[in-house]
């Protein structure tokens, strides 16, 4: 008799904490170029960081329409 086939672990875990680990260095990122920067490049890397996660967020929490 043929055991099931489990997930192997690093695609299953890739696959569930991909998205949430990568949104949350962006805004790691985001929050240390806002707290160290002083204008120009580091003012904006901060604006896209942090935005992207926000704009996320949005589209999948409020944006969306429930299906059903």
């Amino acid at each position: 008799m043929k055991k099931p086939q489990e997930p192997h672990a690093p695609h299953h875990v890739r696959r569930v904490w991909g998205w949430p680990i990568a949104l949350g260095l962006m805004t790691a990122v985001g929050l240390v170029s806002a707290l160290f920067s002083d204008g120009g490049v580091g003012d904006m890397l901060a604006w896209a960081t942090l935005g992207i996660p926000t704009f996320v967020c949005f589209w999948y929490g409020w944006g969306r329409r429930p299906r059903g």
